[in-house]
This record gives C-alpha cells, sequence and structure tokens, in this order.
C-alpha cells in the first residue's frame, strides 16, 4: 500500500470535482476547492474521520468494498479506479461484462435527475446505483450482494420481486428479463457471469427454463410500466433508457405523464421522502 501516493490521489480528485458533478448543492461562502472531505465521507458511507485519516496518510489499508465505494463517489474513470486499486495494495478487478463499475458519464446524468425515479442497471439487470425516488419504489437494492443484485435472479427466486408489478404484466416482465439475459449471455459466452447466471436459474427454475429455450433476444425495456408501490398504489410511467457505448450498463428513467395522477404520486414521494417506504420496499 502506497500510503503516499494513495493520500495524494485521493486529495486531487476531491479538489477536482464540484459538488454539482456529483448531484450536491453548492451552498454560499464555499471556500474549499472542489469537494469538502465530509462530502466525500457522505457519498461513500465512511466516517469523516477514516476518510481524513486516509488523506493524511495514517488510515488503514480500506477495504475493496471501501475502494469501490470511493471510486464511485469521485466519479473515478475504469483506469482511475484501477490505479487506485493499485495504492491501495488490492488487485485490479476484471474488466468484464460483470464489471460492477459504474460509467461516470451515467452518474453525471442521474445525478441531475432529482425530480424522477432512475437508476442503472448492469447488462445482468443488477442494480448498481438508484436515485432516492427509485429507492422509494423499488427498495435499495444496489446493497445487496451475490445474484441478489440482479432483478432477473430475483424475479424467478423470490416470489416477492413481483410484488412492484400488476399481475397482469407479470408474463411481459419474465419475457422481458429473460430476452435481456439472452441478449448478454449472447455477447459474453457461455463461461462469463451471464452463462453463471444461467445455469444457476435452469437449475432452480422451471418457469425459467421455459422462456429459455424460446431463444428470445432482446435488449429492451418497456416503453410503459405500471408499478405498485405498498402507500401510493398504482404508477404509471414511461422508460428512458440510455446505454454505455459498450451496451454492458444502462440508465433507466421513468417519467409519469404531465398532469397525470402518477406525477402527483411521484411527486409525493419526492416530499416525504424514501426513508418512510424503503424498509417495507426493500424486502422485495
Amino acid at each position: 500500500m502506497n500510503r503516499a501516493a494513495l493520500a495524494d490521489f485521493l486529495r486531487r480528485r476531491r479538489e477536482g470535482l464540484r459538488p454539482s458533478d456529483v448531484g450536491l448543492v453548492p451552498g454560499p461562502r464555499r471556500r474549499t476547492p472542489g469537494l469538502r472531505r465530509e462530502e466525500v465521507a457522505t457519498l461513500t458511507g465512511m466516517s469523516v474521520d477514516y476518510y481524513v485519516r486516509l488523506e493524511q496518510q495514517r488510515g488503514p489499508q480500506p477495504s475493496e468494498q471501501m475502494l469501490a465505494s470511493l471510486v464511485r463517489a469521485l466519479r473515478l474513470t475504469a483506469d482511475e479506479r484501477d490505479y487506485l486499486y493499485r495504492l491501495a495494495g488490492h488487485n485490479v478487478p476484471r474488466r468484464t461484462l460483470g464489471d460492477t463499475h459504474v460509467a461516470p458519464a451515467l452518474l453525471r446524468v442521474l445525478d441531475r435527475l432529482e425530480d424522477s425515479p432512475a437508476l442503472i442497471l448492469s447488462a445482468l439487470s443488477e442494480v448498481l446505483v438508484a436515485n432516492r425516488l427509485a429507492t422509494a419504489i423499488f427498495g435499495d437494492h444496489s446493497r445487496r450482494t451475490g445474484w441478489a443484485r440482479s432483478e432477473v435472479y430475483r424475479w424467478f427466486i423470490d416470489p416477492a420481486a413481483r410484488a412492484v408489478y400488476p399481475p397482469d404484466d407479470h408474463e411481459r416482465q419474465a419475457r422481458s428479463l429473460v430476452a435481456s439475459l439472452r441478449a448478454a449471455y449472447g455477447a459474453s459466452g457461455a463461461r462469463s457471469r451471464a452463462g453463471e447466471l444461467v445455469r444457476v436459474l435452469l437449475a432452480e427454475s422451471d418457469e425459467f427454463r421455459e422462456l429459455w429455450e424460446r431463444h428470445e433476444v432482446a435488449q429492451r425495456f418497456a416503453d410503459h410500466k405500471v408499478l405498485v408501490h405498498p402507500e401510493v398504489g398504482p404508477i404509471e410511467v414511461d422508460c428512458q433508457v440510455l446505454f454505455t457505448e459498450d451496451q454492458s450498463q444502462a440508465l433507466l428513467v421513468l417519467t409519469p405523464a404531465p398532469g397525470s395522477e402518477a406525477e402527483d404520486k411521484i411527486r409525493l414521494l419526492a416530499v416525504l421522502g424514501h426513508d418512510d417506504f424503503a424498509e417495507q420496499a426493500g424486502d422485495r
């Protein structure tokens, strides 16, 4: 672990960011160039003291989980991420289709979406990051580990995962998830993480096995969805998707029709915040 270089790298990347780059309000009388240390700590979920010690070359070796949080908070590119891991004395993560390093370009767009539910998904339907409105509706699945982070896995293994969709839309959603996984499988091969997920689901779900045999292939997101929230009820939204250049990640934005009842419901969620609902939604 190169403490001196790590400290200098973190400081320079922190000072190179503006609050607006990470979705924060600058506030008056700002003297610090870039982000404050307290702001980085908040974005990563670590204590201020812990982060300060890293910049002062006094901290312990960060875990890989902590490094992943720093990568996201500081909006590091894949090359910068690899460099950070090396400075901290860890092996560099493999760059594969299953790489969960969130594309900084998508994060910049997500940071500016405050009034619409939005989330970034991997090619395997894993929630990599979500804004607070999306978390209020879907729960915070970004904190899950293993295959439980993947919507397609949860859909076929955990019946509760389907509660966010009306029963009459379950078949379409199931086919869409399988078709998307088929596209990822075709792009990365049988020995990839996509292949591993397919083998797990083939062994554990008869429904998945039947749909998989149809060979439907598409990276598709329905252009209209009805989502069911336990407190505010059905919410009708349109879906817009922005992909990274290599199609490995997608930013999904959900927008209600202007002046609709759904718009009022999303505004209600924005006012109340996700804290009142996340505990219920997070169990899905």
